[in-house]
């Protein structure tokens, strides 16, 4: 299995390219799509790494893969500016998983 990327950033993608991760820059939805179904078309990709940035401009084209395919992996990651969520991002998670409203 292989990972690929979905980076909104030159740096990540070419940080990642000299472990070995394959990617792309994205910077828009319509990018980021054509990205994720070029990626679900390649059988060899198990894990799809995508920044959070991007992961929020397509969280339902995101969650709708989520739900109908068990493979690839997809793995939100912070860019270079670092994470993007809150202090209570994980409470508010779990609490969303839940059916908690506050």
């Amino acid at each position: 299995m292989k990972f690929f990327l979905i980076s909104d950033n030159i740096d990540t993608q070419m940080g990642l390219r000299l472990s070995g991760i394959d990617g792309v820059v994205a910077h828009d939805e319509q990018q980021i799509k054509n990205a994720l179904e070029n990626a679900l078309k390649d059988s060899e990709i198990g894990i799809i790494l995508i920044t959070e940035k991007l992961s929020a401009l397509a969280a339902d084209f995101i969650y709708e893969i989520k739900m109908n395919h068990s493979v690839p992996l997809i793995v939100e990651i912070p860019d270079r500016h670092g994470a993007g969520r809150t202090k209570d991002a994980i409470t508010s998670y779990i609490k969303n998983a839940i059916g908690l409203k506050l």
